[in-house]
């Protein structure tokens, strides 16, 4: 095929994407408007790499990783809110909201949010990984996300894109104009020992994105409270992990 022809396949197959993925996103309420620092959409990995036991450390890692003293902290002594979404994410058609946007402006919002992730149940499973696809489904939601200074899609998995387009795809379709793509990558029993340089290369995306490394789903906890915490305070430390980052996380 001529590389013309190529390339307006891969067009027209982006683009099919973007319009066959779920829209509930275009349904969610506006948020009362107030100053928002930061619009936070974290998306978690549920496809077929991740067993029960997988899903529920990542799960309840991140609902103690928001509960955290010194995420707590962060949130609620910047200047002004931060918004929160989180939905999983696995097939090219299977994306589930845990959590719709939410300003985290007290401890009674923290403690709610909590709640509702850890109370969260699995949507899917048995799905490929579809990167893209949980990339596009994460530029919807900030379109609908409230005004903040900044955006932020905070991406967890333990391989690498095999079904669909992938995140190139993505970020050249996509309204991602002014939205860090940061990365979460699980390894050591993870479905590709590649996936901290794939998410490097191919995931990082925006002004100061990084990726966070977690040693198995036994650490996500520790490095989402890493993640949030170099996230909110929009720390920029080099591309890489950080194994500590000063005042955090006790």
């Amino acid at each position: 095929m001529r590389q013309g022809g190529r390339t307006a396949g891969l067009k027209r197959l982006a683009l099919a994407g973007l319009f066959a993925l779920p829209l509930s996103w275009l349904a969610a309420p506006v948020l009362a408007q107030q100053p928002c620092r930061l619009a936070l959409a974290l998306a978690l990995d549920v496809s077929t790499s991740v067993d029960a036991r997988e899903y529920a450390l990542q799960r309840d890692g991140l609902a103690a990783a928001l509960d955290d003293p010194d995420i707590r902290g962060v949130i609620l002594n910047g200047a002004g809110p931060v918004a929160l979404s989180v939905y999983e994410w696995s097939g090219r058609y299977q994306q589930a909201q845990i959590l719709p946007w939410v300003l985290l402006s007290d401890n009674a919002d923290i403690d709610a949010a909590v709640a509702r992730i850890g109370a969260a149940r699995r949507a899917w499973q048995g799905y490929p990984t579809a990167m893209g696809y949980a990339l596009g489904h994460g530029a919807g939601l900030m379109a609908a996300a409230p005004a903040c200074d900044r955006q932020v899609i905070d991406l967890s998995g333990d391989g690498v894109s095999n079904d669909g387009f992938g995140p190139d795809l993505a970020y050249r379709h996509f309204p991602f104009a002014g939205i860090t793509v940061n990365g979460l990558a699980v390894t050591e029993g993870g479905a590709d020992s590649e996936v901290v340089t794939y998410f490097l290369g191919q995931l990082r995306h925006g002004p100061g994105a990084f990726v966070e490394v977690a040693r198995g789903y036994e650490d996500f906890r520790r490095a989402m409270t890493l993640k949030l915490f170099r996230e909110m305070n929009d720390l920029r430390l080099g591309q890489g992990p950080s194994p500590e980052v000063p005042g955090c996380c006790g």
